[in-house]
């Protein structure tokens, strides 16, 4: 419908999600493909939620992508959650991405790890081992990337993943979008990768979609680049894109 730019940021608004969806895939996949062009493989991060859904559906149903040449990576995990829990954002992976298409492999984040401070660090490790080619990711209702919540989004921040306490509006979002059905069935906390490791990613692609995230957008495309909005790091990245359809772009 239209395409502006705010900042770095290329920004492209759609009728509908199903539009949106399906040009934030092909381009995805187009990013992989350049990246496998240019070297023996691929690193990949998707991200878990609603806002994902029918991007990952056209993205693992188009061709032309040398699958077995990706490795894949997830950007947060609830603290506590088993890897076989239905709402483990790992089973999201498992069922959305990783036993859909054959992957060189995914890295898993593990909730339920003894020490969730040292399962951030070893999650870490493994970035920095695998620089991301792509980074696939959604803004939450608070402006969140990941888990990082506006109380603690660090721009600067010197860890790759880190554990962090969710705020009561990531925890009311996962109510809202049906993961969870009670609020204090919601984890407390969770590993999130960080601000400045999500935008190390060569190429960035994020999607929102909904009335929900108009005041985010709004925020992240009007407002200071700072923490209390963490999507407006979106802006300092100089291959990123932001595909909103008609509702989450109501304000801008």
């Amino acid at each position: 419908m239209r395409r502006f730019a705010v900042d770095a940021l290329d920004v492209r608004v759609f009728e509908d999600d199903v539009a949106l969806a399906s040009a934030a895939a092909h381009d995805a996949a187009d990013a992989i493909r350049t990246a496998l062009l240019e070297s023996d493989g691929a690193n990949v991060m998707f991200a878990a939620g609603v806002s994902q859904l029918i991007f990952l559906d056209v993205l693992m149903s188009l061709g032309g992508i040398d699958w077995p040449r990706v490795t894949a990576f997830h950007m947060d995990e609830y603290v506590g959650l088993p890897s076989g829990h239905p709402e483990s954002l790992q089973t999201f992976m498992r069922d959305r991405v990783a036993t859909r298409i054959s992957l060189r492999g995914f890295h898993f984040m593990i909730g339920d790890a003894p020490d969730a401070k040292s399962e951030a660090a070893r999650y870490g490790r493994v970035l920095r081992e695998h620089p991301l080619d792509l980074c696939c990711l959604g803004i939450g209702v608070n402006g969140h990337l990941a888990f990082n919540d506006p109380h603690v989004a660090d721009f600067g921040d010197r860890l790759d993943a880190k554990v962090v306490e969710l705020d009561e509006a990531s925890r009311l979002q996962q109510v809202d979008e049906g993961h969870f059905a009670t609020f204090g069935d919601v984890p407390e906390r969770a590993i999130t990768v960080t601000i400045p490791a999500l935008m190390r990613a060569r190429c960035l692609i994020a999607l929102a979609m909904g009335s929900r995230k108009a005041e985010p957008v709004h925020s992240a495309l009007k407002g200071v680049v700072g923490a209390a909005c963490p999507a407006s790091a979106l802006r300092r990245h100089p291959h990123a894109t932001l595909y909103l359809d008609a509702a989450a772009a109501s304000l801008v």
